[in-house]
């Protein structure tokens, strides 16, 4: 099937993760060379949908000169939001409070006016859900997998996640020295609200004595006498790589309170508090945070930032529609969007690389 398209927005959703800029120049260029405009839309669709509040313009053009230089880069050129759903659009009222409301009709309105043919929408499993309901509004729409947890279904793997996992890696080696040195339990709490892939592998990868991930739920005790358990060696200290969605058996997830808003997060600490009285070593606890989504990606997030923006392209030229690009090794293959935000890719319990990390002596709390 041949497409009679012209012009092509781009935008990105959700989180930040390291390749953006580097899918953004792929579309761009691939765009570029079948004759086909391409049109950056800004945070969102908050540039269509809000452009008044863009002093710059809430659209620009996107040129080869434009993407010049931009693939080594962190963040996204585009900008990007959590809060711009335009099928539930938070509206503040005047009283303070939000409500919620649908405006999708303006979106499908600005895109007629802007003569936009189809659309690369680059996010992660809550962006692919919007673009799943925009592409029910008759808009062509053809998905691009981004999320450092690589929790999105479909794919083997999302770009981000390979920056976010070395990056964590690096901190945990960094970690090993400093804790041998005094004795003492380093906890490192990293993202991963519902998938503990980036602390699986990380975790491993830098060699943790225990790691802690949401599908484990897991008890202090058996933490704390894996601690024990390295105490009685040579060299007495134990690293602990916990994601931020982890919780104790009969738990629930760990909140704190970020200027009057909820935010996961503070798992790491619980686990040092609840550890002291057991232990005989000092705790200490590190929380990596948003420093997994900065940075430049690494060669292999590059590398498949660049493939998953061609293979965008090329699914728009061959009149795909409603679908999402997908690494299926070794090429890029086209899922459903539908398919692919019905759930959320967890970590297997019986997958190898878990079976491995407890081969090795590696401690879940379970």
């Amino acid at each position: 099937m041949s497409s009679n398209i012209k012009k092509i927005a781009i935008t990105t959703g959700g989180g930040d993760a390291p390749g953006l800029n580097a899918v953004i120049r792929a579309v761009t260029l691939a765009a570029t060379k079948r004759g086909w405009e391409c049109l950056g839309i800004r945070s969102g669709f908050d540039g269509v949908l809000h452009p008044e509040d863009f002093p710059e313009g809430g659209t620009f053009p996107l040129t080869p000169d434009v993407v010049r230089g931009i693939s080594h880069t962190g963040g996204t050129i585009l900008g990007t939001t959590n809060r711009g759903n335009p099928f539930s659009y938070e509206i503040l009222q005047p009283d303070g409070s939000v409500d919620k409301e649908d405006i999708s009709p303006r979106l499908t309105e600005s895109f007629k006016r802007h003569k936009i043919d189809a659309l690369v929408a680059i996010g992660g499993d809550g962006s692919m859900g919007i673009a799943n309901q925009v592409a029910k509004l008759g808009i062509t729409v053809v998905g691009v997998p981004k999320t450092i947890d690589n929790d999105l279904e479909g794919t083997v793997a999302t770009f981000g996640f390979d920056t976010a996992v070395s990056y964590a890696t690096d901190a945990i080696g960094r970690l090993h020295a400093t804790a041998a040195s005094h004795r003492r339990v380093m906890i490192v709490e990293m993202m991963g609200r519902h998938a503990g892939w980036i602390a699986l592998e990380a975790g491993l990868a830098g060699s943790a004595d225990i790691i802690l991930i949401p599908e484990i739920p897991f008890d202090l005790r058996k933490v704390a006498e894996k601690v024990k358990e390295r105490n009685s060696r040579r060299r007495p200290f134990s690293i602990v790589a916990v994601a931020e969605g982890a919780m104790p058996i009969g738990g629930t997830e760990m909140y704190h309170d970020a200027g009057g808003v909820k935010k996961l997060g503070g798992i790491g600490e619980y686990v040092a508090e609840g550890l002291r009285p057991l232990v005989e070593n000092e705790v200490r606890t590190v929380v990596l945070g948003h420093l997994l989504r900065g940075g430049s990606p690494t060669s292999r997030d590059r590398l498949l930032s660049f493939r998953f923006g061609a293979a965008a392209v090329r699914a728009l030229a061959e009149g795909k529609r409603s679908v999402m690009v997908a690494l299926d090794p070794p090429t890029v293959s086209y899922v459903p969007l539908e398919e692919c935000t019905r759930r959320t890719k967890l970590v297997p319990l019986d997958c190898d690389t878990l079976a491995t990390a407890r081969d090795l002596g590696t401690c879940f709390g379970d």
